[in-house]
């Protein structure tokens, strides 16, 4: 078996927002998207700019978005849904005994790097491609999400 690296979990939605972190005395930034999928996202230990491309590849070309009209099953890229990228460190987390542990984390610099890269790789490929849009959350930081969802469409997926 091999070791994974990447870990997201993807949530399809009708919409969603996300409440971004600002300085004090700032007002607070909203992401909002429409029709399409959030998705979490965690580095482990190991993880590359191979591991990026791979999620990359997952996140546009997983065939999990349902055609209005026809029902038919097709990828992000296929139709106009959005993509909401939010880092989530503790997809990584291991239980040790009634504790969470999350020493197989990449390294906060590093993670921050391939989430940048990771942002950048969505939303060349979905925008560039079906003219839905791309968002991307704050790494390191707490951030509040809403969602309305039209079921229970939430797949993991790892590296």
């Amino acid at each position: 078996m091999t070791e994974v690296k990447g870990r997201i979990v993807i949530q399809q939605c009708k919409s969603a927002s996300l409440k971004l972190p600002v300085a004090e005395g700032q007002n607070s930034e909203m992401v909002d998207i429409g029709r399409g999928m959030v998705v979490f996202v965690c580095f482990l230990d190991g993880a590359s700019e191979d591991t990026v491309e791979r999620l990359v590849k997952h996140i546009t070309s997983i065939r999990l978005t349902e055609e209005e009209e026809s029902g038919r099953r097709v990828s992000i890229c296929e139709t106009e849904g959005d993509v909401l990228l939010v880092p989530q460190a503790t997809l990584g987390g291991k239980m040790k005994g009634r504790s969470m542990q999350y020493h197989n984390n990449v390294d906060k610099v590093v993670g921050e790097g391939l989430y940048r890269s990771l942002c950048r790789g969505v939303r060349e490929a979905v925008e560039g491609v079906s003219g839905g849009s791309v968002k991307c959350g704050v790494y390191g930081a707490r951030q509040v999400l809403s969602t309305t969802t039209n079921g229970p469409y939430t797949h993991i997926i790892e590296v």
